[in-house]
């Protein structure tokens, strides 16, 4: 299948623009840039409430908002990761997409700001996702959730943190997640699939950028082998939780979320996989570019939904 034409569109648009390339400029510009993204998300729907507060973090007060889709005291959780190739976005450019997801999947969405590379490589960016989600559960009752149907999901680099942290939980037999959503997730520091070939440059996500942010993350190949950093990388893969996984066609990205599901699958783990044909990295986060970002969205809460009830 081809590129979809609004896709195509927003690619043309992109590329004659003219912007440079993420290892062209400083950080903090490229900090700076991504303010413009929430003119692609489209306007957030009405939720019941949206809540900002701090909780403590292994080195860092660390900022959480809170997405509550009814006043119900014992709702089904979420602890969700935001993308950004561990280095860029804030916030308010997820507004859109969590508190959609939030109503569609009657959870309360709970997502962190976690400190960022290269100032902060890993493991902190790793460390604040994990403590973000056991605080959570340990303070289910306060939060009015269900401590037995938490899951833990992200997207891109927050499919990757989001895979790390369940990975941990498993390890430290930890409070099981409920599920896991991970939404294209970059899962191995690999860069030769076929994906990362076919689709090396001109789709959004390219594969010199993604060497670029893997090194803003791990800054050496010291972790390339640590599954809490590249999890694809881990040698068990039993006893997970559930696994709802999206991939997009046109993303360099695509086939470590192929990898990363047979590899669930084959340890047993119950998942469900899904390609949004014609589309590209990110799509989930435009929706005022593409209809399917909206599809997408109902589609993972369905899918929460089956889980959790």
């Amino acid at each position: 299948m081809a590129l979809t034409p609004e896709i195509e569109h927003y690619l043309a648009e992109r590329a004659a623009a003219g912007a440079p390339q993420v290892w062209q400029v400083p950080v903090a510009e490229l900090r700076e840039g991504t303010y413009a993204k929430i003119a692609l998300v489209g306007v957030p729907e009405e939720v019941f409430s949206i809540q900002d507060r701090y909780i403590p973090g292994p080195t860092a007060d660390l900022h959480i908002r809170i997405y509550r889709p009814n006043d119900r005291e014992d709702l089904p959780a979420l602890v969700y990761f935001h993308g950004g190739g561990w280095v860029l976005n804030f916030l308010d450019i997820y507004d859109t997409e969590l508190s959609s997801l939030a109503n569609k999947s009657n959870s309360v969405v709970i997502t962190v700001n976690y400190q960022k590379a290269p100032e902060h490589p890993y493991p902190t960016p790793f460390d604040d996702c994990y403590a973000t989600y056991v605080w959570v559960h340990k303070n289910a009752k306060l939060l009015g959730i269900n401590p037995e149907k938490i899951g833990v999901g992200g997207e891109s680099a927050g499919g990757n943190l989001a895979s790390a942290v369940a990975l941990k939980i498993r390890d430290t037999s930890g409070p099981s997640p409920a599920y896991q959503l991970l939404i294209n997730p970059c899962n191995e520091r690999d860069f030769d699939s076929d994906s990362y070939q076919k689709f090396s440059t001109g789709f959004g996500l390219s594969r010199q950028g993604m060497q670029w942010y893997w090194e803003q993350y791990l800054q050496g190949d010291l972790h390339d082998q640590d599954p809490y950093a590249c999890p694809s990388t881990a040698k068990d893969f039993t006893n997970l939780p559930p696994a709802i996984l999206v991939t997009a066609e046109f993303d360099p990205l695509r086939d470590d979320g192929v990898k990363y599901e047979r590899l669930l699958r084959e340890a047993g783990v119950p998942t469900h996989y899904k390609e949004y044909k014609g589309m590209i990295h990110g799509f989930m986060s435009l929706g005022k570019v593409t209809p399917m970002s909206e599809v997408a969205l109902k589609d993972c809460a369905e899918s929460i939904r089956k889980i959790v009830g």
